[in-house]
C-alpha cells in the first residue's frame, strides 16, 4: 500500500477553542514531560491505517465513546473484571467497538519512552486526530493533561450514547446533556464519513423506515436479511460514495435519502428538522466549512469532564487500574 502522508490544513491552523472548565488542559501540558509524544503518537497510527484504512475511524468512535460516557476519562478503555462490568459491555458498545490493541500498543511505546507519565485518555484524544487526519480529515490542536478514570459505567454508556434508531428530539436532547449545540451535533455526526456499521443497526431502516432511498434499501437487503442472527455483523460503509475517506459525502447522501442509519437521516427527513437540514446542506456545498466546524467542534468534545490534577490516575496498561 502507498505510503500516508499527513494532509495539511492551512485554514485550520486552529488555536484551542475550548478548554477543560479548570483550564488545566493545554495543547503542550507534555511539552516537558514526554517530548516524543505526538510523533509516537503518529507513527503508530500511520502503521495500523496504513495496515487497514477503517482504523481510523475505529480509533475516532473510540474517543467519542469514550467523552461521552462520564467524560474523556479512558474509561471506555477498561475491561471487565468480574464483578465489575465496564462499558464495553453496554450495548452501543458491545461488538462494535475497535483498536484496543492499537491504543495499547502506543501506550506501551509511551509508557517505554515516558513512563508513569501520560494518560490513556490523552492518548486516545491525540490517536483519534491522526487517524482523522490520515484519512484525509482536519486537524486540530488536541487539549491535554486528562488523568484516567478508576471506574466506568456500564449503566452511563446504556442510556448516554445515542442509538442508531434514535430519532431527532432524542439526537438534540442526547448532545445537548454534554453541552453541544444542534449544529455542533451537525458537525460532530460528520464523523459517519467513515467506518462502518452492522446490519442490525440499520435492519429496521431498510425494511421499516418511510425516510429511505428504496434503490439503497433493495440493495443493502441482499445482504441484511429482515431478521437475524445470520445477517446481524454484515458490515455496510455509513458513507457509501467514499467509506476511507474523510470528506463531506456523508452530507450529500443525507440529502438523497442514503443515510445508513436512521439517526443520520433524522438530521435531515426528520419531523420539524428545517433548521438541521439547512446545516447538512451547507456542509455538502463547502467542505471547507464542515472540516472547520468539525475540528472545533472535536476539540469542545475533547474537553468533556475531564479528569486533570491529582484526580484519577496514569494507567500503566489502558484495559486495567493500576493496583
Amino acid at each position: 500500500m502507498a505510503s500516508i502522508k499527513f494532509i495539511p490544513c492551512s485554514l485550520l491552523a486552529l488555536v484551542v477553542l475550548f478548554s477543560a472548565a479548570d483550564g488545566q488542559l493545554r495543547p503542550d501540558f507534555y511539552a516537558a514531560t514526554c517530548t516524543n509524544l505526538a510523533s509516537i503518537v503518529r507513527g503508530a497510527m500511520v502503521t495500523a491505517v496504513s495496515a487497514e484504512r477503517r482504523m481510523g475511524a475505529s480509533v475516532l468512535r473510540l474517543h467519542f465513546h469514550d467523552c461521552f460516557v462520564q467524560g474523556c476519562d479512558g474509561s471506555v478503555l477498561l475491561n471487565d473484571l468480574p464483578p465489575f462490568v465496564g462499558e464495553k459491555s453496554a450495548a452501543n458498545n458491545l461488538n462494535s467497538l475497535r483498536g484496543f490493541d492499537v491504543i495499547d500498543g502506543i501506550k506501551a511505546s509511551v509508557e517505554a519512552a515516558c513512563p508513569g507519565v501520560v494518560s490513556c485518555a490523552d492518548i486516545l484524544a491525540l490517536a483519534a486526530r491522526d487517524g482523522t487526519v490520515l484519512l484525509g480529515g482536519p486537524t486540530w490542536a488536541v487539549p491535554l493533561g486528562r488523568r484516567d478514570s478508576t471506574n466506568a459505567s456500564f449503566n452511563l454508556a446504556s442510556v448516554d450514547l445515542p442509538a442508531p434508531s434514535a430519532n431527532v428530539s432524542d439526537l438534540i436532547a442526547a448532545f445537548g446533556r454534554k453541552g453541544f449545540t444542534p449544529r455542533e451535533m451537525a458537525a460532530l455526526s460528520g464523523a459517519h464519513t467513515v467506518g462502518f456499521a452492522q446490519c442490525r443497526s440499520f435492519r429496521e431502516r431498510l425494511y421499516k423506515d418511510g425516510s429511505v432511498d428504496p434503490v439503497f434499501a433493495d440493495k443493502l437487503k441482499a445482504n441484511c436479511p429482515a431478521s437475524g442472527p445470520a445477517g446481524d455483523s454484515f458490515l455496510e460503509p455509513l458513507d457509501v460514495l467514499t467509506a476511507s475517506v474523510f470528506d463531506n459525502n456523508y452530507y450529500h447522501n443525507l440529502a438523497v435519502r442514503r443515510g445508513l442509519l436512521h439517526s443520520d437521516q433524522e438530521m435531515y427527513s426528520g419531523t420539524g428538522t428545517e433548521y438541521l437540514a439547512g446545516v447538512v446542506n451547507q456542509y455538502r456545498g463547502s467542505s471547507t466549512l464542515f472540516f472547520a466546524e468539525f475540528a472545533a467542534a472535536m476539540v469542545k468534545m475533547g474537553s468533556i469532564d475531564p479528569l486533570t490534577g491529582a484526580a484519577g490516575q496514569v494507567r500503566a496498561k489502558c484495559r486495567f487500574v493500576n493496583h
